[in-house]
């Protein structure tokens, strides 16, 4: 009787531990079939967010234009374009993981290293700012930066590029960072009433903004960063500025990416380089021309020469920045910048 009853036991256990095991494996593979359906696909997998600081600017143009050529689809990327007027602002929503990178200045990648935060930049755009000080017409007392004293300037944002720019261009002038009032008016039509309204007595900008307010005689060139050479004159050699940045550890983390990334970047340079203003023009949104399409391409054709041919940091580029930088930042003061963690050369190079 009682060899029965163990018997039985032994069956009921054995038909409970199969029961157990049928039940694990099921619920294993509707969590698995769930996970498939959850996960993304291989392809959006490769969605990316990237931030521009201001996409009508011409210097930001490559990411725009490689939008509107399909060089992106072509790699097999999903990418989301975001629009953000000052450069300080995208580098933050990079640094919060909002995005994977930010169309910004490399001047950030040198700043944030003093402040132990590793950013590179993966594509150099252009190898100067592209950027003017503009002097309003109703200030013709200012003819140089050293008659910045006392004086509102117009910058895209705090802690922008803009910004570090101006500082430079004023201490490199003999005044004291106390001595003028950086002022963030952003870029385009926002920059254009702060300088009718005086808000501003000078600022710094780009394309097509240069353009629209020379075109009603409301401001004059005081300092022209559109070309290399204006460019060496102001800032002491070539300045490396639009660029492709993000975290280093996303890099290194996401290197297939990366390398698709600069495979429809690096295409789109040499689009730049072999194709005229107006070519270039009419891939771009008809609205970036603000009314006037003709200033936009001589303003494309007159400052192309910016662009690098292959996204390839020039060579004694990042050592000028930091000494621009250097001559004003607090940050920087008695900080030991390694350069070489501050871009990367290797996924443009390898660009197919």
């Amino acid at each position: 009787m009682g060899e029965e009853r163990d018997a039985g036991n032994e069956h009921r256990e054995e038909a409970m531990s199969l029961a157990r095991i049928l039940f694990d494996s099921a619920a294993t593979t509707a969590l698995v079939a769930t996970m498939a359906l959850s996960a993304p696909s291989a392809h959006a997998a490769d969605k990316i967010s990237i931030m521009v600081g201001g996409y009508e600017k011409q210097i930001y143009l490559p990411a725009k234009l490689a939008e509107a050529l399909g060089y992106f689809k072509d790699e097999g990327l999903d990418v989301e374009l975001l629009n953000e007027p000052a450069g300080v602002d995208a580098e933050n929503e990079m640094l919060a993981g909002a995005v994977q990178g930010v169309v910004g200045f490399y001047d950030h990648c040198i700043d944030l290293q003093a402040k132990g935060k590793f950013v590179e930049s993966v594509v150099q755009f252009s190898q100067a700012p592209g950027e003017v000080e503009l002097v309003s017409s109703k200030h013709p007392e200012i003819k140089s930066p050293a008659d910045f004293k006392g004086m509102s300037l117009g910058v895209t944002g705090l802690g922008s590029s803009t910004n570090f720019l101006t500082q430079y261009l004023a201490v490199k002038n003999g005044l004291k960072l106390g001595e003028f009032t950086s002022v963030p008016v952003g870029a385009g039509n926002t920059f254009i009433a702060a300088m009718q309204q005086d808000k501003i007595q000078a600022g710094m900008t780009t394309e097509p903004t240069i353009t629209r307010l020379l075109k009603t005689g409301e401001a004059k060139v005081l300092i022209d960063m559109r070309t290399m050479e204006g460019t060496k004159a102001a800032l002491g050699g070539t300045y490396p500025a639009a660029s492709l940045y993000m975290q280093t550890d996303w890099v290194e983390a996401h290197k297939d990416t990366a390398q698709k990334l600069a495979n429809a970047f690096v295409k789109t340079l040499k689009f730049i380089n072999t194709h005229s203003g107006a070519e270039i023009a009419d891939k771009m949104p008809k609205d970036y021309y603000v009314g006037d399409k003709d200033g936009y391409v001589k303003a494309l054709d007159a400052g192309k020469a910016m662009f690098t041919a292959d996204g390839v940091m020039p060579e004694g580029g990042p050592e000028t920045v930091l000494t621009v930088l250097s001559a004003f930042s607090k940050d920087l003061q008695g900080k030991q910048i390694d350069l070489s963690k501050t871009y990367t050369s290797e996924f443009v190079k390898n660009a197919k």
